[in-house]
């Protein structure tokens, strides 16, 4: 197989940008910025995301059972590349940008234009990532959107010609 074919094949993979978010026991947060996403099944409603496996939001997922997918849209490019490091919480924000504790318990955004609030139900753990699969309990619009909805969504290709994941 050559490399750089493999590469550029599944950077065709086209992907959303989230930020995805949790709340460990003790007060720990993590918001992350990911694009490894899809809806799993109808019913019950399942997400499953993709995270890296050393990183902090895959213990505090692990250990808190529930995850917030922010749905990132187009205009939100900075809020994307805030969450591409570790962030810190300060009260009830996490790299300035303010939440509320959703009914699971995970980082809901205010400013998100939605959000998917889960309870994992599933990890598979395997390569350097993790599939969490998350059950879909509550869900929300910051505003009523106009068109279709997949049109609304900030994407990798929307961060620029030198912006990628994967592959």
């Amino acid at each position: 197989m050559d490399a750089n074919d493999k590469k550029q094949a599944l950077r065709m993979i086209p992907y959303g940008l989230y930020v995805l978010t949790a709340e460990s026991a003790d007060g720990r947060v993590a918001a992350s910025t990911v694009n490894w996403v899809t809806q799993a099944s109808f019913e019950p409603p399942l997400l499953a995301v993709g995270v890296k496996a050393d990183s902090g939001a895959h213990s505090i997922i692990k250990e808190s059972k529930a995850f917030a997918l922010n749905v990132l849209g187009k205009g939100q490019k900075p809020l994307a590349f805030s969450f591409f490091k570790p962030v810190e919480r300060d009260g009830n924000s996490i790299a300035g940008e303010p939440f509320s504790s959703g009914s699971a318990g995970a980082p809901v955004f205010s400013n998100a234009h939605a959000f998917l609030e889960c309870k994992l139900v599933e990890t598979v753990e395997i390569g350097d990532h993790s599939l969490f699969v998350g059950e879909v309990v509550d869900a929300g619009m910051s505003k009523k959107l106009d068109g279709r909805p997949d049109d609304a969504t900030l994407t990798l290709r929307d961060l620029g010609e030198k912006v990628f994941y994967g592959g």
